[in-house]
């Protein structure tokens, strides 16, 4: 699989940078981690639902290691490690999402509204609801402008900002509160795979009435 660091494929989708706005960090981080979209080199599944749990396996495996070494710093050298560690997550979690959807054969539907939506729909339901509806059973997605994403990017920080804390305050338990930060990393990429499994497993509607698919693998 590709990494979306050095894959000379992935998408630009939105050049902004948060902080150069004014935004908070983590807002920023957030507004620059979805200027690129992660390519994938996951082919198209015939049996897309076992292949994307055994993606999401890896990657929450994988997430768990990262978080809990970036928490093992103790006391205030612990505070420094809380937004690489969520970026080190979100590249693993953007991934993760990019191989699912190559899996179901979607692509070319995601995103960056796509990939907040599996990020961050779990933790901010309520951030989504100028670019997310929900019309009888089916979820659309409106193609937001950059001031929207920019303001998306905002009210999903003051979520994320509220997480940072706790696990800010778990860097003064070494060892106990690295495991703890480890166990949640994988719980919360298990949810993000969950959403992104739900999402790519269905009909993917845009905001312009078209229903889009690359392909349609056999679950």
């Amino acid at each position: 699989m590709s990494t979306p660091d050095d894959s000379p494929t992935s998408r630009e989708i939105v050049p902004v940078h948060g902080g150069e706005r004014g935004e908070n960090v983590i807002a920023a981080a957030i507004l620059d981690f979805v200027s690129h979209i992660p390519a994938s080199a996951e082919p198209v599944a015939s049996h897309a639902d076992d292949t994307s749990r055994r993606i999401a396996s890896a990657a929450a495996n994988k997430a768990a290691l990262t978080a809990g070494s970036l928490a093992l710093p103790p006391g205030p050298l612990g505070w420094f490690t809380v937004v690489p560690e969520l970026v080190a997550i979100w590249r693993i979690q953007g991934q993760m999402v990019s191989d699912i959807a190559a899996a179901y054969g979607k692509t070319a539907t995601l995103g960056r509204e796509q990939m907040l939506w599996c990020l961050f729909r779990h933790t901010a339901a309520q951030a989504f609801r100028d670019v997310a509806v929900r019309v009888g059973d089916r979820l659309v997605f409106r193609t937001a402008a950059t001031g929207v994403v920019q303001r998306l990017a905002g009210r999903i920080g003051l979520s994320v900002s509220k997480r940072a804390l706790g696990k800010g305050i778990s860097r003064w338990l070494p060892v106990v509160g690295a495991m703890g930060v480890g166990a949640y990393a994988y719980y919360d990429t298990q949810q993000v795979a969950r959403t992104a499994i739900d999402l790519f497993g269905a009909v993917v509607h845009t905001d312009d009435g078209r229903a889009v698919s690359d392909a349609v693998p056999t679950r």
